[in-house]
């Protein structure tokens, strides 16, 4: 009877993860960051950096690029890397200008809602953060557009204050918000309406 054949198994490798891209270790150069990365990596990783990026590394590596290839690459990289840079501190710029607005609108005399708007400025998850204050006032909150086509939160109840006071504190969802967001509250009445009585005759 013929041995049953024994299968060699091979050992996994493990994957190393890049701290600024994400990517594996291997592919941090097809990332917007790639200087960057390779900085992490030389300090936090200096083994795993001198096997990718030493000059024998890079030898091997780009021996079957001309010099003109290598230099388009680098270029290539150069440029995403301005890219990415100029767009991140455009995004920042845009939240350090950025605010958020509360609005207490009265619809009726018993009837009061409070708007949330502009949080997706600061990278806020619209409905998760609808339900964290939905939990936290025992009420009911859900995600509308307002009048302008924007996304808003709204939270059915007057807690304008107690919202100010979640979104300084920065929990769970709303950790994202910077330590100090601009927060502007606004009181919204229901407009009444200015119309004569049918019934009121002109007197002449």
């Amino acid at each position: 009877m013929a041995e049953a054949s024994t299968s060699q198994v091979v050992p996994q490798k493990d994957i190393v993860y890049c701290g600024i891209c994400q990517f594996p270790v291997e592919y941090c150069e097809f990332s917007n960051s790639f200087k960057r990365c390779k900085q992490w990596l030389e300090e936090e990783l200096p083994e795993v950096y001198i096997s990718l990026y030493s000059e024998n590394a890079l030898k091997d590596k780009m021996g079957s690029l001309s010099v003109e290839a290598e230099k388009k690459l680098e270029q290539d990289v150069a440029k995403n890397e301005a890219k990415a840079e100029k767009k991140a501190l455009k995004e920042i710029e845009q939240k350090k200008s950025s605010k958020i607005t509360i609005i207490r609108e009265e619809r009726t005399k018993r009837k009061v809602t409070t708007h949330i708007q502009n949080l997706d400025a600061f990278s806020v998850e619209l409905k998760p953060a609808a339900k964290l204050f939905a939990q936290k006032f025992a009420t009911g909150a859900s995600v509308t557009k307002n009048p302008q086509g924007k996304d808003e939160i709204v939270v059915q109840g007057d807690v304008t204050d107690e919202v100010e006071d979640m979104l300084h504190a920065r929990q769970k969802v709303l950790s994202v918000l910077p330590e100090k967001v601009k927060v502007i509250k606004e009181d919204k009445k229901k407009k009444k309406a200015n119309v004569e009585g049918a019934e009121d005759g002109h007197q002449e």
